[in-house]
């Protein structure tokens, strides 16, 4: 049976349902933070601002914190509630999104110190176009993760990461361009390698929010579909095998 938006409403403690909704508003408190830090280590990057940066290699910290809380909490309702079913596919996946939440903060935190590292070596912006389209992406990409967990829609999980094999493709060649150029202009090659890592940890960002759409997936519909390919994920959320039980 697929869980729903409201499915947190049916157990007679209604403690039990607080529990379930605070851990849910935690994991999503802490989503919201992450998304804030990805979007301004990219202004920063583009603004060469990096009194900003350093603020969001700073605020990685509580981005930690948050992740500790979010785990602490699972591992209460385990031990007080020892929850079966959908509820237990809750606890799982958002321990697992806490961790790959706080891995995207992890990625911020990189970029913020590139950009401050590309203040220091001058304004030359070669390069900024791809790091514009491809943070567009990945942004939108844990957006909708986020979306999806908030309202139990494997559908947009699907979408998410339908999208990741598409920043993959514009990862390989931003890198291909952006070597060509430092062959091209040696003296470049500093400046383009800090380009390089903020791409890699764009590209990883767009990674952690596949994971979180795939504990989506495994959430609404039961099935782990980590090591799926996208044709066998689609099946599973459209139920083109047959319906999972819980």
């Amino acid at each position: 049976m697929d869980i729903k938006s409201d499915h947190i409403s049916h157990h007679i403690s209604q403690q039990f349902n607080n529990d379930l909704e605070e851990l849910r508003s935690q994991l999503l408190g802490m989503g919201g933070e992450v998304e804030k830090q990805v979007a301004d280590a990219i202004h920063a990057l583009i603004e060469a601002d990096s009194e900003l940066a350093q603020d969001v290699r700073e605020r990685d910290s509580r981005i930690n914190r948050m992740e500790v809380s979010v785990d602490d909490e699972c591992a209460r309702i385990l031990a007080r509630r020892q929850p079966a079913a959908s509820d237990l596919r809750l606890v799982i996946a958002c321990s697992k999104a806490a961790t790959d939440l706080e891995r995207i903060g992890d990625e911020a935190s990189k970029i913020g110190r590139f950009t401050i590292n590309l203040c220091e070596q001058g304004e030359s912006t070669h390069g900024y176009i791809e790091v514009r389209h491809i943070s567009g992406h990945v942004r939108k990409m844990v957006q909708d993760a986020l979306n999806a967990f908030a309202r139990f829609d494997a559908e947009l999980a699907l979408q998410v990461a339908k999208e990741d094999k598409s920043v993959d493709r514009e990862y390989k060649s931003a890198m291909r361009e952006l070597v060509t150029y430092m062959m091209e202009d040696p003296r470049s090659i500093s400046r383009v390698l800090n380009i390089m890592w903020v791409l890699r940890s764009l590209e990883r960002v767009g990674d952690h929010a596949r994971n979180i759409a795939e504990y989506v997936i495994y959430l609404v519909k039961g099935t782990d579909v980590r090591h799926l390919g996208l044709k066998r994920m689609q099946e599973e959320v459209f139920d083109l095998r047959g319906n999972k039980e819980e």
